[in-house]
Formats: structure tokens, sequence, C-alpha cells
């Protein structure tokens, strides 16, 4: 047998590679106003894409948005979009935190796209995200806002579990936000994380903590955004682990912590200053 045939009967006998199988996810929600309530107009859920409404007795509409999955790897692809009519609100937060598994095979991503019409509030408040060892995560976040229309968003990562004890040295993060009011840039912003000792540790940076978060706060013009970072004042603790700063419409906090738990008792009394509704969803507090 020649060695070209030799070689040709070893490929034959290789095993071929398994196809592994990825989480797939796209979650649409819009709304409209009736009888001064904002109600569902639209809902699609495809794959592992979930989206529940509770009842909560107000004017806007709470939407709970579901990875059916359990959690996301390497080569899985979520998509969530939401359409908020004008003079309505909406809260969107997730059933529980988000868990980010270790990759074998590239990024899990993540896309956000979410519309806001004129005069109308959007709460964006997913629970935290926490990266695992080894994980990898590709998170974008698009936002468009209408003329008097208002946001409040978060984004919260923990690196490992708290109750394990665990660093989550090598995890890496790529996030990032684009804020526009009728295709005008308000807000951009891009995080990596790529599971350097500097990024870690720096001073400027993480600064030896595992869990951060970023509070993103759009008033319908630059005298409300100062008016609430005024109030907001008296909720900032004085010790350098969360600080506030407004520059015209736009009020950004962030806030880092040891702790997932010691992360949210820095960022609850934020979020339910800002919000629209003056409190976060129940599931915030299960």
């Amino acid at each position: 047998m020649t060695i070209v045939a030799q070689n040709l009967a070893k490929t034959a006998l290789r095993a071929p590679e398994p196809v592994l199988q990825r989480a797939r996810g796209i979650g649409r929600i819009g709304t409209q106003q009736r009888d001064g309530a904002t109600r569902l107009s639209t809902l699609y859920q495809d794959g592992c894409a979930k989206i529940r409404l509770p009842n909560t007795h107000t004017r806007a509409l709470e939407a709970v948005l579901i990875n059916t999955a359990g959690g996301l790897t390497g080569g899985d692809h979520m998509q969530w979009s939401a359409d908020l009519a004008p003079g309505g609100h909406m809260v969107l937060t997730t059933q529980a935190c988000e868990r980010v598994y270790r990759s074998i095979g590239g990024p899990a991503t993540v896309e956000t796209r979410l519309n806001v019409g004129a005069g109308a509030h959007l709460d964006w408040l997913p629970q935290e995200t926490i990266l695992f060892a080894s994980s990898q995560l590709d998170r974008r976040i698009e936002v468009d806002l209408a003329e008097g229309a208002s946001l409040t968003a978060i984004e919260a990562i923990l690196l490992g579990r708290d109750a394990m004890g665990e660093m989550a040295l090598d995890a890496r993060l790529r996030d990032n936000w684009r804020v526009r009011r009728s295709g005008r840039l308000l807000h951009a912003e891009a995080t990596r994380l790529g599971g350097t000792p500097e990024e870690r540790d720096g001073l400027s940076l993480l600064s030896g903590r595992r869990a951060f978060a970023s509070v993103l706060h759009i008033a319908p013009s630059a005298d409300q955004c100062a008016a609430t970072l005024a109030r907001l004042r008296a909720l900032l603790p004085q010790d350098g682990r969360i600080a506030a700063s407004a520059n015209g419409e736009r009020l950004v906090i962030r806030a880092l912590a040891q702790t997932g738990l010691a992360l949210r008792r820095l960022i609850v009394p934020i979020l339910s200053e800002l919000s629209g509704a003056g409190s976060l969803p129940r599931l915030w507090h299960l």
C-alpha cells in the first residue's frame, strides 16, 4: 500500500469530531398605550428565549426574560429586543442571575436592542451575570431613545460564585454599550476583561474586587439629570465603593464590591431611586 493510500485509510477510520450542541434564543416584545396603561402589543419567542409577564397591578408593563438553557457557554447566542410605545413605561428584568460557564469554543454572545418612544421610560434591570472560570462573554447593548424618553439601565458582573470562594481569574468579558437619542450618540462605553493580574488587582481598575456594576440613567433633560444626581448624593456611601457623575442628560454610576451580596446592598437603593416605578421588580427581592 502506498503512503497516500495509507493516509486515506487513516482519515477514513478517524472518528468525526462531535458537533457540540449550542443554545440559540430570540425574544422580542412590543407595547402599546391603552386606557392610560402600557399593554402588550407583540411577543415573539424562539429557541431557549422565553418572556413572561407577571401581574404587577401598576400601569407599567413588567417583562421577565428567561434563558431556559440554564446558562451560557462558548458558541451560545441570545438576542433580546424591546419596543416601548410613546408615553409608556416598561420594566425588563431576568428570572435569575445569568451564568456563563467554561468555554471550549469562543465566547457566548448576548445582543440587546431597546427602542424607547417619545416621553416613555424604560427600566433595563437584569440581575447579575456570573462569570465562571474560563468563561467568555461578548455582550452588546444598543438603545435608541426618542425625544423626551428616559432610561435606567444596569449591568452587574460577579467573578465566580461567592459561596464557593471562586475568583474566576481567567474569565473574559467584552461589553459594549451604545445609547442614542434620535440618532445622536449620548453614551458609549466598552469594557474588556482579559483575565490578567493587572486588570484584577490594579488600583484604578478592579483593585482586587470580584463584583462590579455600571448603572446608566438618561433623563429627559440636563436639568432633570442634575436634580436626580443631587438626590442620589445622600444615598452614596463615602468610602469609595460607589461613585456617580453627571454630564448633560446622562448620569453614570460605578460600583465595586468584594461579594455579590455587598454589591446588591450598594446598588438596590440607587436603582429604587432611579426606577420609573419607584421600586425594583419582585424577583430582585426573592
